[in-house]
């Protein structure tokens, strides 16, 4: 399972550097929050957490070591500004099409209606994604990514843009990370307040427990596993990889 560790990572220096330093952990079962305020530091912090980009001070670990090459394989970067965020006209249709095309699956119409029928977003296939509620939009384009080789940590840049309640568009947040999947939200000092509250409603399955006595053993109410009514993709690609 991976594991993301970012340690006093920034660029530039205070007062008023690019991307204040910043430190978070991020692993099975529990997202790490990175908050971070001004147009161009989520993407900073998103590009650097992800191998994308080299910070000037600190470091980020993958699974304990410094590897961008890995994690660049390993970290999909989800609605990042300028980087992996799709044209606000596209459609749900269109923009599942070019996923599936770049996750190496051919495209044919019956794959894309396959998906947005799995994802329980049929009705929204011909709608613009500047016109779908924020949750909708994450959980596309978090699905979407997981569909590529090798990926199996996130890296979601700011939802917050996109208006909703916090609530709403964590629940996508908290569904992935209960599947085990490793999670690094990157959003304003704001949300992540919220964030920080909701996270305890994430289950964690009794394998992955602290040891019985620690202070961060939850009680038995809190040690369930998901109940997999969330809307994912489950089943394998429809036709195979070209």
């Amino acid at each position: 399972m991976t594991t993301i560790e970012i340690q006093d990572a920034g660029i530039g220096d205070e007062p008023g550097a690019a991307l204040p330093r910043v430190s978070a952990v991020a692993g099975p079962y529990r997202p790490g929050i990175v908050a971070v305020e001004t147009e161009q530091a989520p993407v900073l912090a998103s590009l650097v957490a992800g191998g994308r980009m080299h910070a000037e001070h600190g470091r980020v670990l993958l699974d304990g070591h410094e590897d961008p090459a890995v994690m660049r394989r390993t970290v999909a970067l989800v609605d990042t500004p300028g980087v992996a965020e799709p044209f606000p006209v596209m459609t749900l249709r269109r923009i599942v099409r070019e996923e599936l095309a770049f996750a190496g699956q051919r495209p044919s119409r019956q794959h894309v209606d396959t998906v947005l029928d799995e994802l329980g977003m049929t009705t929204y296939a011909d709608t613009a994604v500047q016109r779908v509620p924020t949750a909708v939009r994450v959980r596309l384009l978090v699905e979407l990514a997981l569909l590529r080789d090798g990926v199996t940590a996130l890296v979601i840049t700011a939802p917050e843009r996109h208006g909703g309640a916090v609530d709403s568009w964590f629940a996508v947040v908290r569904d992935v990370a209960a599947r085990g999947i490793t999670v690094l939200l990157v959003t304003s000092k704001a949300a992540a307040e919220t964030a920080e509250r909701l996270l305890a409603t994430i289950p964690v399955p009794h394998d992955d427990l602290p040891a019985e006595g620690s202070p961060e053993t939850p009680g038995p109410d809190d040690a369930t596993l998901p109940d997999g009514d969330a809307p994912r993709l489950q089943t394998a690609p429809v036709e195979n990889r070209s």
